[in-house]
């Protein structure tokens, strides 16, 4: 089960990761031109929190079913095994919170700017907190 749900988190990040910075950029650029907040914004950034919530799913599930995961937890000398099993998760975790309540915040909010401002605050430190701790040596090994 490792052997096939590893590679398939590792794979759906990029994809995640695109659309993230494509839904943070999109949110960074009608803050700064102050247009109008549309459907087709709603979706990007809909899109952006279902597949950010997928991937923490599935990635969920390869912390459990991996060697490197929660068995190696206890493992606080070792900064590799440290990272996949305590850092990683937790940072994505609190990224995905970040992410869902930017997406609370700018459905209760009224105008255009304020909903483009609490989606790009938001989705954008989720997507740095993302960035911040992904184990960047085991995607290009």
């Amino acid at each position: 089960m490792y052997s096939v749900i590893q590679p398939a988190h590792s794979i759906f990040a990029y994809i995640v990761l695109a659309i993230l910075f494509f839904a943070s950029v999109n949110a960074i650029s009608g803050v700064v031109s102050k247009r109008v907040f549309k459907a087709k914004d709603l979706r990007i950034s809909l899109f952006a929190l279902i597949l950010s919530h997928f991937q923490i799913l599935i990635g969920l599930v390869l912390y459990f079913v991996s060697p490197i995961g929660l068995d190696a937890a206890g493992n606080m000398k070792d900064a590799a095994l440290r990272l996949t099993s305590i850092e990683h998760p937790l940072m994505n975790i609190i990224a995905i919170a970040l992410i869902t309540i930017g997406w609370s915040k700018h459905k209760k909010e009224e105008s255009n700017n304020g909903k483009f401002k609490k989606i790009a605050l938001f989705y954008t430190l989720g997507l740095i907190l993302i960035l911040a701790r992904l184990p960047w040596a085991n995607w290009f090994n």
